[in-house]
């Protein structure tokens, strides 16, 4: 017996069944005009999902590029994790910016709660 006479998934790529379309109703399938750049793409999507207020027609004012624009980031924690990105980058050829300008210190900021409004339990009286 072959396989493709017991698997019933096999409906070419990017194909739904019947019986899969009815287990995954209201699903949608997208991608960049160059189907090139998924991560990016979802990211922008989901951004402009959390401004949208649901009613058809609605069009959104959203900026073409977020501050990131179409590059990649990455947040080394420490000197030395700052230090292997930059061979990394050096290694693959990539055009890379250190944005914090070496300042890997993180902190709070000031509008940030650093006292509890709930007052903690003291344990159940004696």
């Amino acid at each position: 017996m072959r396989a493709t006479e017991f698997i019933t998934e096999d409906n070419g790529p990017g194909k739904l069944s019947k019986r899969q379309r009815y287990a995954t109703r209201g699903v949608h399938k997208f991608q960049d005009a160059e189907g090139r750049d998924r991560v990016y793409e979802l990211n922008r999507v989901m951004m402009a999902l959390a401004s949208a207020g649901g009613e058809k027609g609605e069009k959104l004012d959203l900026d073409s590029e977020s501050w990131v624009g179409t590059s990649n980031l990455a947040f080394p924690y420490t000197e030395v994790e700052a230090n292997m990105l930059k061979t990394a980058y050096e290694a693959v050829g990539s055009v890379w910016e250190d944005l914090n300008d070496g300042d890997l210190r993180s902190t709070e900021l000031p509008t940030t709660n650093s006292k509890s409004p709930v007052e903690g339990f003291k344990g159940y009286p004696r």
